[in-house]
């Protein structure tokens, strides 16, 4: 039996979007059509959930009642949602309900939420401050904005695949947190790197290393996730190199629209851009200490030795 009557459908189903609409299949709700834009991964996971593997994402919104968009940036998040395009989820928008789950610029939602509402759509921006394993656990960390009545009517469906959720304010307002949260972390990802790569060349034990980290002011969040990572060049992807450099560079930008410095945000995004521009923008975000540790950057993973 379902959970309610919604008709639910999703627009970009990658490692997170993926593992959303499984835990909402799994929760009771009708999943009735996917889209992306790797046309046999939507069918794999489509039949994985018995629903239609949509063409395009007007499709979509024809098919469904509330549609998750989980796309990779602002470009993206433009062309699903472009005023006029026959393709477009505006095409079938009236009377739907848009939760917009990508890290994308805060103008973007606001943009969304102008669009939808012209529609006659409603829009809310629910930004994930979690990873894969929290997708699929339905345990994820949701920052939540756009206005009251639309935040309330998601609500049911949010609850189904968070652990907690907040809500920030008006459109675009989640999305600056989530800027920050993802600003500070690569930051701290970038140091870790820094700090490990060092103690290598220095002689040092590294699981002893982390040890002291651990107890000491250089722990953190990232210690946990990725210390172990980066000492075994494990970069199995959770949270990729490439977004963290689009998210840095979103951060970046809020920074240059009030005229703030920031020294190590710039940093830490050059670091990840010059691991996108190496072909590595793939690997998990813990791959930056590749960059770091003495004769890394020119010998391949261990994965890749014989490939």
């Amino acid at each position: 039996m379902t959970r309610d009557d919604s008709q639910i459908g999703f627009v970009g189903i990658g490692r997170m979007g993926a593992n959303m609409a499984r835990r909402l299949k799994e929760q009771g709700y009708t999943l009735s059509a996917v889209y992306d834009s790797n046309w046999d991964k939507a069918a794999a996971l489509a039949h994985e959930l018995g629903c239609e593997a949509a063409k395009t994402p007007a499709r979509v919104a024809e098919l469904t009642d509330v549609i998750f968009t989980v796309v990779t940036d602002d470009e993206a998040m433009r062309r699903i949602f472009a005023e006029g395009d026959e393709t477009s989820l505006l095409r079938y928008g009236k009377g739907r309900l848009f939760i917009n789950c990508a890290t994308v610029s805060p103008r973007i939602h606001i943009e969304v939420e102008q669009l939808a509402e012209r529609g006659g759509a409603q829009s809310v921006e629910a930004c994930m401050a979690s990873s894969i394993p929290q997708a699929r656990a339905g345990t994820l960390y949701l920052l939540c904005a756009g206005k009251q009545e639309a935040f309330a009517k998601a609500r049911p469906l949010l609850e189904s695949l968070s652990s907690s959720l907040r809500y920030v304010g008006p459109a675009g307002e989640a999305a600056k947190v989530k800027a920050l949260v993802n600003m500070v972390m690569n930051i701290n990802t970038a140091g870790l790197a820094e700090g490990l790569g060092l103690g290598e060349a220095l002689g040092l034990e590294l699981s002893m290393l982390r040890e002291v980290f651990a107890q000491t002011g250089a722990a953190s969040r990232v210690l946990e996730t990725d210390g172990t990572d980066m000492q075994n060049r494990d970069h199995e992807c959770y949270f990729s190199a490439a977004h963290a450099a689009k998210d840095s560079g979103i951060a970046i930008q809020l920074a240059d629209q009030v005229g703030l410095s920031l020294p190590l945000a710039r940093a830490t995004f050059s670091q990840y851009q010059r691991l996108v521009e190496a072909g590595k923008g793939e690997l998990d975000k813990s791959g930056v200490a590749e960059l770091t540790f003495l004769g890394r950057r020119s010998a391949p993973l261990p994965d890749q030795q014989n490939g």
